[in-house]
C-alpha cells in the first residue's frame, strides 16, 4: 500500500526488440508489474542511445532495424519491491534494474493485489478453475479473455486454455449463439485454468476484480501429466553456462 512517506523507485532499462514468450518484453514487464499490483508504472522511449555493446542506436530515417532504449519506471514500498524483484530481474535479463529510496509526498488509492507463490512442479491433486465470460465483456478497453490470460502469466499460473462457444445462455437467459456474417456477437466464453489450490485461491481475488458478469467454478482434480514439447531453444539455454 502507498502511503506518504518513505519508499523506492525502481528504473528498468531495456532494448526496443527484446521478446520474451513471443511479445516485446517491455510489455510483458508492465503486465508482471499491473497484474502484481503495482500502484503506477510509466513506459518511455529513448530517441538514442547505447548499451554494453556500445552500438549506437537512433531514431534516423531510413533506419531499417531500430533496438531504442525503453524505460520503465515505477515507484512502490519496500515490501511490495523486495516481493516482485527477483522475478522482474530473471524477466529483464541482460537489461540494467536501478533501485533509488525516495519520498512520497502525495498517495494515489492502493490496489488489491495477489501474493507472489513460489513455483514448484505440478503434480498429483490440483485445482481445476473455469470462467465463463461472453465475447463482448471488456476489461481496460480489451476482449476480457485476452486480459484474464495475460494475468494469468503475470502471475505464474500453470497455463490457460480458452474455448469459444457456439451457443449457450447465462443468468440473464438471454440466448447467444455464434452466427455466421455477423461482425459483433456476444458468443459464450470459456477460460480452463489448472494449477495448485493455493496458486488459484491466491488468484482469485485479482480474477474477482475483472470479471463483473460472469461465473467462476473450482474442481478437484488429479494431475497425472503436466509437461511441454522442448524446442531447441530450450535446450540451447540448458547448455548456455
Amino acid at each position: 500500500m502507498l502511503t506518504e512517506g518513505p519508499a523506492k523507485r525502481v528504473t528498468v532499462s531495456i532494448g526496443e526488440d527484446v521478446h520474451r514468450h513471443g511479445e516485446p518484453l517491455y510489455l510483458a514487464l508492465l503486465n508482471y508489474l499491473f497484474y502484481h499490483g503495482v500502484s503506477g508504472a510509466t513506459v518511455s522511449k529513448g530517441v538514442a542511445g547505447f548499451g554494453p555493446d556500445h552500438h549506437l542506436h537512433t531514431t534516423r530515417i531510413l533506419e531499417i532495424t531500430e533496438n531504442l532504449p525503453i524505460t520503465i519506471a515505477f515507484v512502490e514500498t519496500a515490501e511490495k519491491i523486495e516481493a516482485i524483484l527477483p522475478k522482474l530481474l530473471q524477466m529483464v535479463g541482460e537489461g540494467v534494474v536501478d533501485v533509488q529510496d525516495t519520498t512520497i509526498l502525495k498517495a494515489a488509492a492502493p490496489n488489491a493485489a495477489a501474493p507472489d507463490l513460489p513455483r514448484s512442479t505440478l503434480h498429483g491433486k490440483a485445482t481445476l478453475m473455469r470462467v465463463y465470460i461472453g465475447a463482448d465483456d471488456r476489461w481496460h478497453g480489451k476482449p476480457l479473455h485476452e486480459a484474464i490470460v495475460e494475468s494469468l502469466r503475470a502471475n505464474d499460473i500453470a497455463g490457460v486454455t480458452v474455448y469459444r462457444g457456439i451457443a449457450g445462455y447465462g443468468a440473464h437467459g438471454r440466448f447467444r449463439k455464434e452466427r455466421r456474417l455477423s461482425l459483433s456477437t456476444d458468443a459464450p466464453i470459456m477460460l480452463s485454468v489448472v494449477d495448485e489450490d493455493a496458486r488459484i485461491r491466491a488468484y482469485l481475488p485479482t480474477l474477482e476484480q475483472m470479471v463483473q458478469e460472469g461465473l467462476v467454478a473450482l474442481s478437484d482434480v488429479d494431475v497425472i501429466k503436466y509437461t511441454h514439447r522442448v524446442t531447441p531453444a530450450d535446450d540451447a539455454k540448458k547448455d548456455t553456462p
